[in-house]
Parts: structure tokens; sequence; C-alpha cells
């Protein structure tokens, strides 16, 4: 009864992932400015790591843990750099 309702609930929580990632992509597609391509971007990274360890935790396989953090990892430096660059115009000084 439990894993029953542990899959269901990590089948949701995917399928509410999966919905947010395709907003952060309409962000990202869309947004006015850069700004909010930025953020959209950060959400999409954030979405895709959440993803993956809910992959991993319903196939009880580490490989999905490795990749969410290394891309955990990479979307921390990215958004870093973004940020940097809108704010003062280059990312290295």
């Amino acid at each position: 009864m439990t894993a029953t309702l542990l899959l269901w609930s990590i089948f949701l929580a995917q399928i509410m992932l999966v919905a947010a990632m395709a907003c952060a992509t309409y962000r990202v597609l869309r947004g006015p400015r850069a700004q909010d391509r930025v953020l959209g971007l950060d959400t999409l990274y954030v979405n895709a790591t959440m993803l993956l360890l809910t992959f991993g935790i319903r196939t009880g396989s580490t490989l999905y843990f490795e990749a969410a953090l290394i891309i955990a990892l990479l979307g921390f430096v990215a958004t870093a750099a973004l940020a940097k660059f809108l704010m003062r115009g280059e990312v290295i000084e």
C-alpha cells in the first residue's frame, strides 16, 4: 500500500515538474527582458534537477543522482555568470 502511494506521488510530482518546465521554457522564449530569460533558465535547471531526482527515487539508480548533482553545479555557475554579465556587461574582468 505505501509503495503504491509513493509511486503515485512520485508520478504526480513528475507531471507537475514537467508542467513547470513547460512554463519556464515559455518564459525563456517569450521573456520581454534578459532578466526574465535568466530566471526562466534558472527555473529550468532547478526543475531538471528535481525531475532527475524523482527518476532516481523511482528507479533506485544512483546514476540519476549524480547527473542531478552535475546539472545543479553547472546551473549555478551559469546563473552566476549570466547575472554578472547582465550587471556589468562582462563576465571576466
